[in-house]
């Protein structure tokens, strides 16, 4: 059975809804030589859309709703066959629309059909993938549901089969959004069914949704396109049927962010109604960007990262201590008290200000025994908190942010007794891009297309094969504000499909960092992370490299962070034959120096809104 997506009936009803306003509209006419021009009014796509939205409790997971006590998901599917009986042209389309919305083939009894005829075949003419539609006698016996739409019975009148509605008299019944108010109705469940799947995570429903994986993700992009193309800034974009027209798109760069939206200009935005959080990006790394999700973003960001918390390896009944920044429009704490405060844990958000005793304060009397943070932080206060308390036990560390080296996870398992261990991918243009599961470890993270569809590409923009390492554009599938489309965010990294234990399958982004994380001197190149998990072997946490030109050529300069006190002559010796391109070469191209300083746990500095440290500084680039 074909499964078909309510945002396809959106697009369709919002074309509608714009021929409809046209002058001298084919569309209005056939209304107004039927006697029905009030149906207009139902041709509101915005609050249809909202009226979904909450009916299907997300859209954009449609058709599934993940629950977020369990981490379980109800899966909706059509009731089939929906017949409608034609009283009122009103009733009758408001049960079309959302018979349609549900997935079902609908059939309506009346004595009107030519009209109804034409009518479907205005909605079903959009060139979007739309039920089927048929009309039959009034009289005739027609298998399916038999739905009776009910009529708007306005200050409460008392009809049968009635919705009543309950006007101020300030306010003006025409004001009434009806098929938002439809979709809070009782009548609405009969168009269709839903099915609890115990011990279904929304990850493993989509990923062994292999059927319907490619049309699911192609209408997701239609929908995000069309939706785009409100926003001047997007205007001029070609619609797109899915996956394999991406390619149409340019590439979004951060300075389009830049310089079309707020403070300098408008062009991203879509000139709905302003809701919903800006947060701040780009202020560690060059100039800040500001990044507009409106309330629909926002929850949608908040219905994905649930069961991510979940996967990361959060449970019911666990207690958190936040301890990611905050203020200045950063979003580290203000998305996840968003998204941690609906879940079935406890929490404690002191962000970037938590000191040793607040964490041993909360470990202690309130039995505290998870964390999420950021390793830059995260570390120093561990291992300054075990000094003092030998005892602690934290159980579960989620970070974010920056990597965490694998000699910093060892110190966690051993000291502090920590059996989970989950890195998420997550950034303020954006939100989160990927997710590590107890099964994955390393650099690999799961990502999830449905939200932050991954492409890798060279410099240029040319795709990579699969598995190569190059630059990730994002495409946001549930970001309609300020939309990002084929965005080049500044990470790099591999997208590979893989089979994982934990029982989801799809592409897995294996993470390099920052672009700028990869180091380019003359002919060589080297990776910062491939540096830092090399540096393993002396304790190092943290490590910032910076190269500036000089009249001789380059210099670079490693700085480290270290629990330990290290001896910068030998670190440079191990740098010199394990990484040759960042030592001075006897003869060719190469940097004309390499310095190593070495410093205590804590000491490198951090930016003062991110936390974070910056890891290549490259003035050459300046």
């Amino acid at each position: 059975m074909t499964r078909y997506y309510p945002t396809d009936l959106l697009l369709a009803v919002e074309r509608v809804e714009a021929e409809l306003a046209a002058p001298d509209s084919a569309a209005a006419k056939l209304l107004h030589d039927n006697g029905v021009p009030e149906l207009v009014a139902l041709f509101a796509a915005d609050e249809l859309r909202d009226g979904l939205d909450g009916l299907f409790g997300g859209l954009s997971q449609f058709p599934w709703r993940p629950l977020i006590d369990t981490n379980d998901v109800c899966e909706y599917s059509p009731a089939g066959t929906v017949v409608l009986d034609d009283r009122t042209a009103g009733a009758t389309l408001r049960g079309l629309l959302l018979g349609w919305a549900a997935g079902n083939e609908v059939v309506i009894r009346s004595a009107r059909r030519p009209f109804w005829r034409e009518l479907i075949g205005l909605v079903r003419g959009q060139g979007l993938a739309l039920p089927e539609a048929r009309t039959a006698r009034a009289d005739a016996d027609v298998a399916g549901t038999a739905v009776v739409v009910p009529e708007i019975a306005f200050d409460g009148r008392p009809e049968p089969a009635t919705l009543a509605v309950r006007v101020d008299p300030a306010r003006e019944a025409r004001e009434l959004a009806v098929l938002a108010l439809d979709c809070r109705s009782a009548w609405v469940h009969q168009l269709y069914r839903t099915e609890y799947l115990l011990g279904t995570s929304l990850s493993a429903a989509r990923s062994r949704d292999t059927a319907e994986e490619r049309g699911r993700l192609d209408a997701k992009l239609r929908y995000v396109v069309e939706r785009a193309r409100r926003a001047p800034f997007f205007r001029e974009l070609p619609p797109v049927a899915g996956l394999d027209e991406l390619g149409k798109l340019p590439i979004m760069e951060k300075s389009d962010i830049e310089a079309h939206s707020l403070p300098r200009s408008r062009d991203l935005s879509s000139g709905d109604v302003p809701t919903g959080e800006v947060l701040q990006s780009g202020g560690s790394s060059g100039t800040p960007r500001y990044i507009v999700y409106s309330r629909t973003d926002w929850h949608n960001m908040v219905r994905e990262a649930i069961p991510l918390f979940h996967a990361l390896g959060l449970a019911k009944g666990d207690r958190l201590i936040n301890t990611l920044y905050g203020g200045s429009l950063y979003g580290g704490m203000t998305t996840t008290v968003t998204e941690l405060s609906r879940m079935p844990v406890e929490c404690y958000t002191t962000g970037q200000h938590i000191t040793v005793d607040d964490l041993l304060m909360l470990c202690g009397k309130f039995d505290a025994n998870a964390i999420l943070a950021m390793p830059a932080l995260l570390l120093p206060l561990l291992r300054q908190a075990v000094e003092r308390r030998p005892g602690l036990r934290i159980e579960k560390v989620i970070y974010g942010g920056t990597p965490m080296s694998e000699v910093d996870k060892k110190w966690l398992r051993e000291h502090l007794g920590t059996r989970v261990i989950s890195s998420i991918l997550a950034a303020n243009d954006g939100a989160q891009l990927g997710y590590q599961c107890g099964e994955l470890g390393g650099r690999l993270h799961h990502t999830s297309p449905d939200y932050n569809l991954i492409e890798v590409v060279d410099e240029a923009g040319n795709p990579l094969p699969e598995g190569e390492m190059g630059d990730l554009l994002i495409t946001g599938m549930q970001k309609f504000e300020g939309p990002l489309l084929r965005y080049r965010i500044g990470d790099c990294g591999r997208v590979f499909r893989h089979e994982c234990a934990c029982g989801v399958s799809g592409p897995v982004l294996e993470f390099a960092g920052r672009t700028d994380g990869l180091i380019k001197i003359y002919p060589s190149r080297v990776l910062h992370a491939d540096v830092l998990a090399g540096l393993g072997v002396f304790g190092v946490s943290q490590l910032q490299i910076e190269i500036t030109p000089s009249d001789a050529g380059e210099s670079v300069v490693v700085r480290t962070e270290s629990p330990r006190v290290l001896d910068p002559g030998e670190v440079r010796a191990f740098l010199t034959k394990e990484f040759p391109p960042l030592s001075p070469p006897e003869s060719g191209d190469g940097p004309s120096a390499l310095h190593v300083e070495c410093f205590a746990e804590g000491k490198l500095p951090r930016h003062a809104v991110s936390g974070k440290i910056k890891t290549v500084i490259d003035n050459r680039l300046r």
